[in-house]
């Protein structure tokens, strides 16, 4: 048996012991209510011998649409209920760390592997926070593509649950006074009761308490003093700050490049523009201009610009709207002409912040656990002996309303590349009606601050 600390090695005992350490990264989306079970799911992947992959069956509603008028002469039409199921994954993990004995020699008696040990809950809700927001990208990178029942629902869903002010120029694209209960509205309109809490990086934390929109709980203690908790409220929400909440850097317009034609050309110069090649005759040789319309003319309509030219120079628009494609490559076969390409326009950039807003146990991450959970190994010879702490997990991961549509790739463990890959994921449907996004207490607010 392996050794700890220079104590015989009890799994059990050394599981308790991670659990009472105390975690102090904040990690607070993984400590979180929105991070729930379901019961259904656990009770059929929870064998370590099970199978990687289930599937959950609903009831579907019946509705108020097939109401009948009743006017005594006509027969009732009758229709049925139909039924859905929810896919969920398990995931596990795994990880160990190695500490030579020398290193306690030469350090005092300094022990390597306990504070190893005093990590593993710190290391662990990190792992766990880490897998959700695979999971969130995820939900948010549906397929969207395309006139079937799961492209349709992810649209709406996507649509529907994603809040964007970034372009907002009333309040310079941050949150504002009724950004929540409009974002709120905006997923689930009378359903919006299913979100309790809010989860955000501290720059939208600070600006809401700039505004004075975050209301801080409060407390009296035993003298009667009423005092502030660090927990706040937003519309009634929970607020939880945690700076591991998505940033992305973006660009308020799009980009604008041009490509330029000099020198002197002749018949047989080749120019490559965005990787279409043009070789010069006598009247595209004629000049920088023939030569440009030439170019423009081979290039025809691109995915990514809209083209149009003056003269010698050809201008490159990005399609999108956004900044970030580049300007097209371009070089010259020739002994007298020149080609070049540059950026024009560069709109200004701005830091775009991801707040999650979830309903209670929306985001499904069970700790089912690993048949080995904790393993110590000890090797005598290497380096002069060593030791080694192995640690596993297992998980079910899943989401409210939402569906885990496993590949057949996918033959193991779901890495948080496939939780975070979009067409694994769908809105639960039939093939032919899906669940009303309205169910689905995940919502993101995208702003400036």
């Amino acid at each position: 048996m392996g050794k700890f600390d220079s104590k015989l090695f009890n799994e059990q005992a050394f599981g308790h012991y991670v659990k009472t350490v105390p975690n102090t990264k904040k990690n607070e989306l993984a400590k979180s209510g929105a991070i729930g079970a379901n019961e259904e799911a656990r009770n059929s992947l929870a064998n370590q011998t099970g199978s990687l992959y289930t599937r959950i069956p609903y009831f579907g509603r019946i509705s108020p649409e097939t109401s009948q008028n009743n006017d005594g002469a006509t027969n009732i039409t009758s229709s049925n209920t139909t039924t859905y199921d929810q896919g969920f994954i398990t995931a596990s993990r795994m990880d160990s760390w190695t500490e030579r004995s020398f290193s306690k020699n030469i350090t005092a008696g300094t022990d390597f592997m306990a504070n190893v040990g005093n990590q593993i809950a710190d290391y662990k809700m990190a792992v766990r926070q880490n897998m959700i927001l695979a999971m969130l990208r995820g939900i948010f990178a549906m397929n969207t593509v395309g006139t079937s029942v799961a492209a349709k629902s992810a649209s709406e869903f996507i649509t529907k649950h994603t809040y964007d002010i970034t372009a907002n120029a009333g309040d310079s694209g941050c949150i504002g006074a009724a950004t929540l209960n409009s974002a709120m509205q905006q997923a689930c309109g009378d359903n919006k009761d299913i979100f309790s809490l809010a989860i955000m990086h501290s720059v939208v934390a600070t600006h809401l308490e700039n505004l004075k929109l975050l209301d801080y709980m409060k407390y009296t203690d035993k003298d009667g003093v009423t005092r502030d908790l660090k927990l706040g409220t937003w519309n009634g929400r929970t607020v939880l700050i945690d700076d591991d909440m998505p940033t992305a850097l973006k660009y308020s317009g799009a980009g604008v490049y041009t490509v330029t034609i000099g020198g002197t050309l002749a018949s047989g110069d080749k120019i490559t523009v965005a990787g279409e090649t043009v070789t010069l005759n006598s009247t595209s040789a004629a000049s920088t201009s023939a030569a440009a319309t030439a170019v423009v003319t081979a290039l025809g309509t691109m995915d990514e610009y809209t083209v149009s030219r003056t003269d010698a120079v050809i201008t490159f628009t990005e399609k999108s709207g956004y900044y970030g494609t580049g300007a097209p490559e371009v070089s010259i076969t020739s002994t007298a002409g020149t080609v070049t390409a540059a950026t024009t326009t560069e709109p200004a950039s701005y830091t775009e912040y991801t707040t999650y807003v979830l309903g209670e146990g929306a985001v499904t991450l069970d700790d089912i656990g690993d048949s080995h959970p904790y393993e110590m190994s000890r090797d005598p010879k290497t380096n002069g002996g060593q030791d080694t702490l192995f640690v596993r997990d297992r998980f079910i991961c899943g989401a409210e309303g939402l569906s885990f549509e496993k590949p057949s790739t996918l033959t193991a463990s779901a890495s948080n590349t496939d939780l975070s890959t979009g067409t694994n994921w769908n809105v639960i449907n039939d093939g032919v009606t899906a669940i009303s996004h309205k169910a689905i207490p995940i919502l993101r607010i995208l702003s400036r601050g």
